[in-house]
């Protein structure tokens, strides 16, 4: 295998790995409304199930208040039943006939420990896969070395560019899980 695609495959499974967490931690809620709360939701609409941003415009106008204009006004009621049917965002729409509003509660101090709790175990979800990415590239490394394909000095040197981006990658994590719990904790 040739040595520099070992390194550009981990570094590609390295990003992919830390946009899933961004992507994950994005859904966390705050005490804030941000359209990205409502990413998971599904609506029942035109026979099948489709991802909320498909069928609707989301918004946040307040800090408190989400603001869901349906594309189709038909989809009214599949959207609202859609967010006060979601357990994991224990949320309480309502409408207008036109648009769906969702007010944001605040969240109680309790509730927002138990939401850094959950980040934290997130972020350590995020930490075991960059292990395993690195895992599996230095595994690659040294079937290389053991198959003469690479030489040792070869190998010390891709073993040292998996660790640097491995590093790299997991002070991004850190820092992006840092400000995520600032947002949580901040009233």
């Amino acid at each position: 295998m040739d040595p520099s695609r070992i390194v550009s495959e981990a570094e590609a499974k390295f990003k992919k790995a830390y946009e899933f967490f961004l992507d994950d931690i994005k859904k966390i809620r705050t005490g804030r409304a941000h359209p990205g709360m409502l990413d998971g939701v599904s609506v029942e609409a035109y026979g099948s199930s489709m991802p909320l941003n498909q069928v609707s415009n989301v918004t946040a106008p307040e800090a408190q208040l989400l603001q869901i204009t349906p594309f189709d006004p038909g989809n009214l009621q599949a959207i609202v039943s859609a967010i006060r049917d979601n357990p994991s965002l224990g949320l309480n729409p309502s409408d207008d006939g036109r648009i769906v509003r969702v007010p944001i509660p605040a969240l109680t101090e309790e509730r927002r420990r138990d939401i850094v709790k959950s980040l934290g175990a997130k972020t350590e979800d995020a930490m075991i896969a960059l292990r395993g990415v690195r895992h599996d590239a230095i595994d690659a490394i040294n079937k290389a070395k053991k198959d003469k394909d690479i030489s040792e000095d070869d190998a010390k040197r891709l073993t040292s560019q998996i660790e640097d981006l491995m590093s790299k990658q997991k002070t991004d994590i850190d820092k992006g899980a840092k400000e995520k719990e600032a947002e949580i904790m901040t009233v």
